[in-house]
């Protein structure tokens, strides 16, 4: 409960609805005036909107009766996506899908408007309605009550949101940076290929014992009902599929039962593929995993180590220009809903020195351990962010409900 007046958004903000004109009359379109839609937000980074794809005329305008925003309005998506919210640094005009707000500016802050509007999306989402598709109708939106601290405390807190949200979106660029920088040294290395280096394939750099290259328990091996709270672990897509080890949605087998599917067993260093709904995603088991077993939904491949790394065949797979070119060409469907084990066999490896392959993984653990720092940090100013925003607009930052003097 704030400590702050709830206010109706439409007791200090005009609401503006959007409009669009029709899109095959030629005089519409192709115009000066800023067109924005909900795709420009869906798939803005940040919180400004400056430009958008497609621009309007004034003839497209007035053929619609809608109205150009102001330079910073806040835009409300409401409609799928219900939610996106962006403040325009330079006037524009938006479709259908929004219900914009002009705040009257003695009374509310847009950068104020855009962080409640953002926290709150879900309740947001909530109000939608209609049966093809979800909206929030101009007069629902002007009913949403906000927590209305005075101008200069409105403009404090959105000053100490935004500095967190630069931060957190430092660290995400930061982490983007050392994904790009792995990507960057696997292709320096390994992207042209010496001729000398010998080409073989998956099946040849197994292990040579049964089952080094496998899935999981097909069938009634192992049934849903059989999943027990705790005891063997059992992976799946969810821990492969960010392209790196994960442990998510934790199943279990009882002791008993993996005696029975213990040729299944997973091991410290084998590289796992997803061959069954999101395919072709991989990561390499880790070193503390304990006892474990894959699902049918993997492929798992134990290698002889002398020959090739599990990190190195990880990117190779990910990254090198031949393996993509083979999974597209081999592979069924868009989304590789063909991947199966006999074309993991078979992919063609061009294999590079052993020594060659341990100075990339040493590289590789040394860009994978800033971004683990990274990603810790950023976890930490996301749990930051969400506190601060909670409290301040519940009125908890500051004594007395004021912004402190400077």
């Amino acid at each position: 409960m704030s400590s702050y007046p709830i206010v109706p958004l439409g007791d200090f903000c005009e609401i503006v609805s959007g409009a669009t004109p029709k899109t095959g009359v030629a005089d519409f379109w192709d115009g000066d005036v800023h067109w924005v839609t909900p795709k420009d937000l869906s798939d803005l980074q940040g919180k400004f909107i400056g430009d958008t794809r497609r621009k309007i005329t004034g003839a497209g305008l007035r053929s619609c009766a809608t109205s150009v925003l102001p330079e910073g309005s806040v835009l409300f998506s409401s409609r799928a996506p219900i939610g996106h919210v962006a403040i325009n640094t330079v006037p524009m005009a938006s479709n259908q899908g929004f219900k914009s707000l002009i705040p009257d500016r003695e009374r509310a802050d847009a950068n104020y408007l855009y962080h409640w509007l953002s926290a709150h999306r879900s309740y947001l989402d909530s109000l939608g309605n209609g049966a093809t598709f979800k909206e929030v109708s101009k007069a629902v939106v002007s009913k949403v009550a906000v927590p209305l601290p005075p101008l200069d405390t409105q403009r404090r807190i959105a000053q100490v949101l935004d500095r967190v949200a630069t931060l957190r979106a430092k660290r995400r660029e930061a982490i983007t940076l050392l994904d790009d920088l792995v990507r960057s040294i696997f292709l320096s290395m390994f992207g042209d290929s010496d001729p000398t280096w010998p080409r073989v394939t998956v099946n040849a750099i197994a292990r040579d014992v049964k089952n080094s290259i496998r899935t999981g328990p097909f069938g009634s091996q192992l049934l849903h009902e059989e999943f027990v709270d705790s005891g063997i672990p059992v992976l799946g897509i969810d821990n492969a599929v960010a392209n790196e080890f994960r442990w998510q949605g934790r199943r279990f087998v009882s002791e008993e039962k993996y005696k029975k599917l213990a040729r299944y067993r997973v091991y410290p260093g084998d590289v796992l593929i997803t061959i069954m709904g999101t395919c072709g995603r991989c990561a390499v088991v880790p070193d503390d995993i304990p006892i474990a077993i894959n699902t049918k939904h993997l492929c798992c491949i134990t290698l002889e180590q002398d020959k090739c790394l599990p990190e190195f065949l990880h990117r190779y797979f990910l990254m090198h220009p031949d393996s993509r070119k083979y999974l597209r060409q081999t592979a069924k469907g868009a989304i590789m809903a063909g991947l199966n084990m006999g074309i993991i066999k078979d992919l063609p490896v061009t294999l590079p020195p052993i020594d060659m392959q341990q100075e990339f993984v040493d590289r590789s653990r040394a860009a994978e351990k800033a971004k683990a720092t990274n990603v810790a940090h950023l976890a930490e100013l996301d749990a930051l962010f969400a506190s601060l925003r909670a409290r301040a607009f519940r009125g908890e930052l500051w004594a007395d409900n004021a912004a402190p003097t400077t």
